[in-house]
C-alpha cells in the first residue's frame, strides 16, 4: 500500500494504491489527516486501491468529518470497483462526494 500526497491546483491529493486493511490503515489516517492540516481541499484518488476493509473506510470517514469540520472540501475520485462495492455496502456512496475522475474532482473543489 501507498499514500502519494501532492498538491494540484490550490487542492492536495492524495493517491492510494494497494490494499488498505487492519495494518495498513493507520499510515492512511495519518497520511489524510496531515494532508488536511494545510487547511486546502482533500481529493482522494482511490483508482488504485485493490482492497479496503472496515478500517480503511472508518480512515476515510474519519478524514471526511475532520474535513467538514475545518470547512474544507473532501472528495473522492475514481474509486475502483473493489472500494465502491464496500461503500456501497455501508451506504457510504451517499455520504461521500465521489466524482469518476481526478479532473472532475479538482474542478468540483
Amino acid at each position: 500500500m501507498t499514500v502519494d500526497i501532492t498538491s494540484r491546483g490550490g487542492a492536495r491529493v492524495a493517491q492510494l494504491s494497494g490494499e488498505v486493511d487492519l495494518e495498513r490503515s493507520p499510515a492512511v489516517r495519518r497520511a489524510l489527516l496531515d494532508a488536511l492540516g494545510a487547511k486546502a481541499p482533500l481529493v482522494v484518488d482511490l483508482s488504485g486501491v485493490s482492497y479496503i476493509d472496515s478500517s480503511g473506510i472508518a480512515s476515510l470517514v474519519e478524514a471526511y468529518q475532520t474535513a467538514r469540520k475545518q470547512g474544507t472540501a473532501f472528495v473522492l475520485c475514481a474509486v475502483s470497483p473493489a472500494a465502491l462495492r464496500v461503500m456501497q455496502l455501508a451506504r457510504l456512496d451517499k455520504v461521500f462526494d465521489i466524482r469518476a475522475t481526478l479532473d472532475d474532482a479538482l474542478a468540483a473543489v
